[in-house]
């Protein structure tokens, strides 16, 4: 039984998504300010967060860098403002997906679910002996069993989306693949439009982890209009 955490400061909001998510046979630890819930993350195990960008003490954003210090379980942003900086904000701080408020009480829970579902997946991978689980490339090693990456013997701290999109790269490495084709891969059955930026977000932030560039690429190059694909030369 997977346990959630969830922080918001408004207790209807906060009783609603508990009501949804123990429907389901969620197990929900639920704080109404970030103080409460550091407290509580540092001695218990979580297999996701819902975080409300808005606390009392803390703002979101902040709190899910925290988290992302020694946590990579999936987090999932609640903004109340549709506005792209926030949502971009939280993606590049770590999170895993955002939602919007208001928002639809069903859509919350099939976010969360396709959250799990890939969060689990690397867990289990670790398990597994499988051929290929180690993947190298100029400097790049990606361990698929620990979900572990290093560039240059220097540990890189990927969230589970971007150690997703990555190793979807590598594992095509020299071809293109698509924004649609990794939203597709990663989310399953969540709904894809081209307006929808978070693949972007997510590579941008990879790239910043790897001291990587888009005009002077040294490991994902961006080919304008079709998709992204790791450079086979460097």
């Amino acid at each position: 039984m997977e346990k959630i955490l969830v922080v918001d400061d408004e207790h209807e909001i906060g009783d609603l998504i508990e009501l949804y998510l123990t429907n389901e046979g969620y197990t929900v630890f639920k704080f109404y300010s970030a103080r409460d819930a550091l407290a509580y993350i540092v001695t218990n195990e979580l297999d996701l967060a819902i975080l409300d960008v808005m606390l009392p003490d803390m703002n979101g954003f902040k709190l899910c860098q925290k988290i992302r210090e020694k946590y990579t379980y999936p987090i999932i942003m609640l903004t109340a403002k549709d506005e792209e900086i926030d949502k971009i904000t939280g993606l590049t701080l770590g999170a895993d997906d955002y939602i919007t408020k208001p928002f639809r009480p069903l859509e919350m829970v099939a976010r969360v679910k396709a959250q799990l579902r890939r969060y689990k997946k690397y867990n289990l991978s670790r398990s597994e002996d499988t051929e290929d689980t180690v993947i190298v490339h100029s400097g790049l090693v990606m361990d698929i069993k620990t979900h572990e990456c290093l560039l240059n013997e220097r540990p890189l701290a990927l969230t589970p989306t971007e150690f997703s999109i990555l190793r979807i790269l590598l594992e095509q490495k020299g071809s293109v693949v698509s924004a649609e084709e990794l939203f597709h891969r990663i989310w399953k059955d969540e709904y894809y439009n081209k307006s929808n930026n978070t693949i972007t977000v997510h590579i941008r932030h990879l790239r910043e982890k790897m001291d990587d560039t888009v005009d002077n690429p040294k490991y994902i190059k961006t080919i304008w209009g079709v998709g992204y694909k790791i450079e086979t030369q460097i």
